[in-house]
Protein backbone atom coordinates (compact mmCIF):
# COMPACT_ATOMS: atom_id res chain seq x y z
CA UNK A 1 0.00 0.00 0.00
CA UNK A 2 1.53 3.48 -0.92
CA UNK A 3 1.57 6.06 2.06
CA UNK A 4 -0.21 9.05 2.26
CA UNK A 5 2.76 11.50 2.71
CA UNK A 6 5.38 11.30 -0.91
CA UNK A 7 8.01 14.13 -0.14
CA UNK A 8 9.03 16.13 -2.30
CA UNK A 9 10.60 19.89 -1.59
CA UNK A 10 9.33 21.66 -4.54
CA UNK A 11 5.72 21.23 -3.63
CA UNK A 12 6.09 21.71 -0.04
CA UNK A 13 7.94 24.97 -0.28
CA UNK A 14 5.00 26.10 -2.74
CA UNK A 15 2.31 25.58 -0.82
CA UNK A 16 3.73 25.95 2.88
CA UNK A 17 6.68 28.04 1.58
CA UNK A 18 7.40 31.72 2.88
CA UNK A 19 5.78 33.56 -0.11
CA UNK A 20 2.71 31.44 -0.52
CA UNK A 21 2.07 32.43 3.04
CA UNK A 22 2.95 36.20 2.39
CA UNK A 23 0.72 35.76 -0.81
CA UNK A 24 -2.66 35.61 1.85
CA UNK A 25 -4.63 37.50 3.90
CA UNK A 26 -4.43 33.91 6.24
CA UNK A 27 -1.55 33.11 5.69
CA UNK A 28 -0.33 36.68 6.86
CA UNK A 29 -2.11 36.00 9.72
CA UNK A 30 -0.57 32.51 10.26
CA UNK A 31 3.12 34.30 9.67
CA UNK A 32 1.92 36.51 12.41
CA UNK A 33 0.57 33.98 14.96
CA UNK A 34 3.94 32.24 14.58
CA UNK A 35 5.92 35.48 15.13
CA UNK A 36 3.98 36.60 18.24
CA UNK A 37 4.54 32.78 19.92
CA UNK A 38 8.48 33.10 19.33
CA UNK A 39 8.96 30.35 16.59
CA UNK A 40 12.38 30.04 15.29
CA UNK A 41 10.93 29.20 11.64
CA UNK A 42 8.02 30.93 10.63
CA UNK A 43 7.26 28.20 7.76
CA UNK A 44 9.06 25.80 5.65
CA UNK A 45 11.22 28.02 3.24
CA UNK A 46 13.57 28.83 7.00
CA UNK A 47 14.51 25.11 6.88
CA UNK A 48 18.23 24.80 6.31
Amino acid sequence: MKRTYQPNKARRAKKHGFLSRSATRKGKKTLARRRLKGRHKLSVSDEK
